[in-house]
């Protein structure tokens, strides 16, 4: 991976609290895709820029084994701290040089981490270890279409939102800005002639004031404001937090509110 921004042990907790699992229905939509192209059985797995292993969980059912890869080791110990599936293994390293033979992998994933590959490096190692008619999957979601609602302050909770954005937009590096364009620029160059995109897969779900904050404070460029100013970014987060609950006339941090995410995917089938 060409960037690397999330390895220090309070960034990977923090991953692991406030970073939103990807919804369990377009995991069956990644799911059926390889059943359709290359059909079972599923056997091996990699999630890269696997993180504290969100989605490397949400996959394990399916496969005999899967394996998270990640560049940072504080991340796979968030991962690994988790109780869960004894067919997922979790090792350092990056989507350019992946550690698997040649035609051995089913499926290749990343979720809301495609955007910091290095896109052609990325690209030969998928085409040199996915077996023929594995497939690749890379899905993220749109930050600028997220809607909050709660009663009717959702208009004013929405441009907090958006005012939050605007500010830490001088730290926003350029891998976000291409995972806001829906990874088109990597679509385009995947070689594979099969291959497709779900521009919008709407998810809602309920999210307590407090965990949104935190949300909030694992994106990257919260990160690179706080590296400057590490006063003015705790400030700008209990200040979010309590104008979000003046605004709902609400007192704890725990009160939740409803969300709706946009999410995409990417996919793609290696040919025979």
């Amino acid at each position: 991976m060409a960037y690397r921004l999330f390895e220090g042990k309070e960034h990977a907790s923090i991953y692991q609290q406030y970073r939103f699992t990807p919804p369990s229905g377009l995991k069956d939509i990644i799911i059926q895709y390889l059943d359709k192209k290359k059909g079972p059985p599923h056997e091996l797995a990699v999630d890269l820029g696997c993180g504290t292993g969100q989605h490397t969980r949400l996959l394990a059912p399916h496969f005999k084994e899967i394996v998270g890869i990640d560049v940072s080791e504080c991340q796979l110990e968030e991962a690994r701290s988790v109780p869960g599936y004894t067919n997922i293994t979790y090792r350092t390293g990056t989507a350019e040089e992946l550690p698997f033979e040649d035609g051995t992998v089913d499926l290749l994933t990343a979720s809301s981490a495609a955007h910091w590959f290095d896109r052609s490096r990325f690209l030969m190692e998928a085409n040199r270890v996915l077996k023929p008619r594995g497939c690749i999957a890379l899905l993220g979601f749109i930050d600028t279409n997220i809607s909050l609602n709660y009663k009717d302050c959702g208009d004013k909770l929405n441009r907090i939102y958006q005012e939050v954005k605007e500010l830490l937009q001088p730290y926003t590096s350029n891998p976000v800005a291409a995972s806001e364009s829906k990874l088109q620029d990597l679509y385009d160059a995947i070689p594979f002639p099969d291959k497709e995109r779900i521009e919008s897969y709407q998810n809602k779900s309920m999210i307590s004031v407090s965990r949104l904050v935190g949300f909030i404070s694992s994106w990257s460029m919260y990160h690179s404001y706080k590296r400057k100013d590490p006063q003015g970014a705790e400030d700008l987060l209990a200040n979010i937090q309590k104008r979000f609950l003046d605004e709902m006339g609400a007192s704890s941090p725990d009160t939740e509110i409803e969300r709706e995410w946009e999410y995409f995917c990417v996919l793609a089938s290696k040919p025979l």
